[in-house]
């Protein structure tokens, strides 16, 4: 070779390390008089660029060309290395049985070192056809020649497939093993595209390990490189999807996987890939909750798998569209030999879906009534119950449940259920995001379900309530992890706050915002990222419930769990050293309900309503028909404790009838209404008043309880700056914030309260110390929360009571601003007598004005905690 031809040939390693400058130099090697060897390098290099980042249409072109030029000059080698190429390019169009001829013809032109190449090539083939014997078999028969050859490259780009495919079978250990070999080869090179391969690569070994914020701060690592390489990044973003739905975030995955399909069709690129996001978008779809769009992209992918000869993966498709076929809501003796054969193909495959194959069987042979068959799957499903990672156990013990269900066994149900809860417990303390951990309790949804279902059988209302207890706002048993010092995300939120202060002020103004409005959902996505890499730091939860210490705890108050359970409402009252049951109505009937009580407040709040006062009092009646039912009578003279599920949590509670003149507060959960009522004051015992921007009534009630404490510290105007407001909020004895909330539905840790210099968000709230023991917060919206998971919320509130808050006053509904003034200073006035919220709250309903615009205040108000 002589010198021309070595600067040639370094343009192959060129592509994976710099590819736009691979493919400028490429171009200009073929604008000269290339010979027929070196024009064969630049068609190559050029198709390999098409390939992998661009139109594979245009790389077929190439690599054709390459062939032949390769053929021109007589090259043997260069011949089969062009060869290995064409047939990986061959096989991400669809065109299986070329590619294949493609790589046979190869291996027998080539020799030695560049017969290795081209069994890498067609190793890495045969794992994107999912036939992964073959592919450990050509990696195996490669990877020796590579390393005689100190072909450092190579080595590493086998070891890094055979981890690959290891992950596949399930193997995370020998995966591991191969990841690190090649990571130390990685690092000896210039090779950049290939080492953001090899951090996307142990971005899913963690998953797979069952590490989930360790796999998202590698793959958002991953994206980075490749964006600064500015290349594709396809592979990642079905990698990502599959992470983003075992988190919980469906809805975000579905996002991502139809927005790289827009992005693959618009370049023309791998259909092998689209098959695969297109699997990727249809469990997306599954997992939120709308089978009809699974149904249609797994259909799509099963017809592009078939048609690729990938049988592995078109098995996984097909198992995809039985499960959407069943949640929208279709059972056949057809669907069970259908998903009894996916099983069984999975199993062959040595594929980790394989139980939730069985699973799927299973259960639709239970739906029909067919015990036999449905202890054979269910028996198979729950064998996964011993080993594997968290969700592959989860799967187990559910299949376990099934069948203790089918058999009547109600304690085989308990055990099973409890088992299974207590794995994805461990799992979900290795979350360190308060996001995380709450989406991931809906992996054990259905174990909580049939728990309850069990209990109810049972007849034992302690056991419902202690059941009913294991899922409820398990997210609020520990507080979200904090860094100790995290400058890029201070840095972050400081610049989020500088933005979205901007963008506020250009609306009020008038002036256009979308770009201001861009950077702050960038900011937003950034700072999010950011907390979900964190890894949980506290153990299992072991404050378990317990009814016996709840009930000696109530005294006089009767403490309501409001249970659901096929469909159904059952109230749980605590008191009197019993707990009992009563059956109330529908809850999809109460959401409704609750949702027409909302839009009455609404229009309440402004004068000239009152006419619909008679209307929101009688919806009233019907929530507490359909909530309480008969337990309303059961509710002693004393303070009362609601439970809601996270469902019902925009339910005003001092509306319905029976609470009305109540002591009441509000609980996310029995064990955190126990946890606030153990809390103590902080030493020292700071109040804080402050008072936000852009207030109708500028706070008013602020300076009027500025003589009732003392010495309080007011943050007002400029003083009501986001870092000073934190600073004196942590660790105060009562807080007050009279400030515009805004509750975000899409992104609910982005909920806020608007300062001086912009928005305290949740995230904010996160990074305390110590959350003030008491809060008030007057405004609206400021009680909103999302619900998410099996039984969690998200929100202001709810950030607040891990952290150390006791008591908590909030809005659930819009309110009218004025009229807000007198029932605030009432609240503070029982407040400074030695009262507690509650009751506080409770009195100063009965102070203010008796007219539609206050009542329909004083009840938007509600009491969280017990402080």
């Amino acid at each position: 070779m002589t010198a021309g031809s070595d600067s040639v040939l370094e343009l192959l390693p060129m592509v994976f390390a710099a590819p736009n400058e691979a493919l400028a130099r490429a171009r200009r090697v073929l604008e000269s008089d290339a010979s027929p060897l070196h024009a064969s390098v630049a068609h190559q290099v050029i198709g390999i660029w098409q390939r992998d980042f661009g139109d594979l249409r245009l790389a077929l072109h190439h690599l054709r060309r390459a062939r032949d030029c390769a053929a021109r000059a007589d090259s043997a080698e260069r011949e089969a290395d062009v060869l290995g190429t064409l047939g990986v390019a061959l096989v991400h169009a669809g065109r299986t049985r070329q590619g294949l001829a493609a790589f046979e013809r190869g291996v027998l032109r080539g020799s030695g070192h560049t017969r290795a190449r081209v069994l890498y090539r067609r190793a890495y083939a045969w794992w994107v056809l999912g036939h992964h014997g073959q592919a450990l078999e050509d990696v195996r028969r490669a990877i020796p020649v590579l390393r005689q050859a100190d072909d450092v490259i190579w080595t590493a780009r086998a070891l890094t497939l055979r981890a690959t495919v290891h992950l596949a079978l399930g193997a995370v250990d020998r995966a591991e093993a191969d990841f690190t070999a090649a990571e130390a080869l990685w690092d000896t090179t210039g090779q950049e595209h290939d080492k953001a391969d090899a951090v996307e690569s142990r971005g899913l070994a963690a998953f797979r390990a069952g590490d989930v914020p360790a796999a998202l701060r590698l793959l958002d690592e991953a994206e980075g490189r490749y964006a600064a390489l500015g290349t594709p990044t396809f592979m990642l973003n079905i990698r990502r999807c599959e992470v983003l739905m075992a988190a919980g975030l469906a809805p975000e995955a579905l996002a991502e996987a139809d927005a790289a399909i827009a992005a693959l069709d618009g370049i023309g690129g791998q259909s092998t890939r689209k098959a695969e996001l297109l699997l990727a978008a249809a469990r997306a779809a599954r997992l939120a909750g709308d089978p009809h769009t699974a149904i249609a992209r797994a259909a799509l992918a099963v017809r592009l798998f078939a048609g690729q000869r990938r049988t592995w993966w078109e098995t996984h498709a097909r198992l995809v569209l039985i499960e959407a076929r069943v949640a929208a809501g279709r059972r056949s003796g057809r669907l069970v030999a259908d998903a009894a054969a996916v099983a069984e193909r999975l199993a062959a495959f040595k594929a980790p879906a394989a139980p939730e194959a069985s699973l799927l069987a299973g259960r639709i042979a239970l739906a029909l009534g067919w015990r036999a068959d449905a202890e054979r799957h269910l028996a198979v499903a729950a064998r996964s119950r011993h080993g594997g990672p968290p969700l592959a156990r989860i799967t187990g013990w559910a299949a376990q449940a099934l069948r203790a269900q089918a058999a009547g066994s109600g304690r085989g149900v308990l055990q099973a259920c409890r088992r299974g809860l207590a794995v994805l417990d461990d799992h979900r303390m290795t979350l360190g995001a308060s996001e995380l951990r709450a989406r991931a309790t809906q992996q054990g949804a259905e174990l909580a379900a049939l728990a309850q279902r069990a209990s109810l059988a049972a007849g034992g209302p302690r056991r419902l309530l202690e059941w009913s207890e294991r899922w409820r706002a398990t997210a609020l048993s520990a507080p979200p992890t904090r860094p100790p010092a995290d400058p890029a995300l201070q840095s972050g939120l400081a610049a989020f706050r500088e933005i979205a202060a901007r963008a506020e002020a250009a609306r009020r103004e008038g002036r256009p915002v979308p770009t201001l409005e861009r950077e702050q959902r960038r900011l937003e996505r950034e700072i999010r990222s950011r907390t979900l890499h964190m890894r949980g730091e506290v153990p299992g939860d072991g404050d378990r419930f317990d009814a016996g210490r709840l009930l000696a705890a109530l005294g006089e108050t009767r403490l309501v769990e409001l249970a659901v359970v096929d469909g159904r409402v059952h109230a749980l009252v605590c008191g009197g050293g019993r707990v009992r049951r009563f059956e109330a109505g529908p809850v999809a009937q109460a959401e409704a309900e609750a949702e027409h009580v909302q839009a009455g407040l609404r229009r309440l709040a402004h004068p000239g309503a009152e006419a619909r006062l008679p209307l929101v009092e009688a919806m009233g009646r019907r929530l507490e028909e359909l909530l309480l039912g008969p337990a309303a009578a059961h509710l002693g003279g004393g303070p009362v404790v609601v439970v809601p599920p996270g469902r019902l949590h925009r339910v005003p509670w001092a509306l319905l009838p029976s609470l009305r003149e109540r002591v009441l507060s509000v609980s996310p959960s029995a064990t955190s209404w126990l946890r606030a009522r153990r809390t103590t004051p902080p030493p020292g015992g700071r109040h804080v008043l402050v008072r936000g921007p852009g207030l109708a009534t500028g706070g008013a009630e602020v300076p009027e309880l500025v003589g009732r404490y003392g010495s309080p510290t007011v943050l007002e105007g400029a003083e009501a700056r986001v870092p000073r407001v934190l600073e004196e909020l942590d660790g105060a004895a009562l807080a007050h914030i009279a400030a515009h909330g805004a509750f975000r539905a899409d992104s609910p840790l982005f909920s806020s309260l608007r300062m001086a210099d912009g928005p305290i968000v949740v995230h904010d709230l996160e990074r305390l110390d110590r959350s003030p023991y008491r809060i008030i917060l007057s405004c609206c919206d400021t009680a909103r929360f999302a619900s998410v998971g099996a039984d969690e919320l998200l929100g202001l509130v709810t950030a607040l009571l891990p952290l150390g808050t006791a008591g908590v006053v909030a809005c659930t509904a819009p309110v009218n601003d004025e009229a807000v003034v007198p029932l605030m200073l009432a609240l503070h006035k029982g407040l400074a007598a030695g009262l507690s919220l509650a009751e506080a709250l409770r009195d100063a309903r009965a102070a203010v004005p008796d007219d539609a615009v206050h009542q329909a205040t004083g009840w938007a108000f509600t009491a969280f905690g017990a402080a």
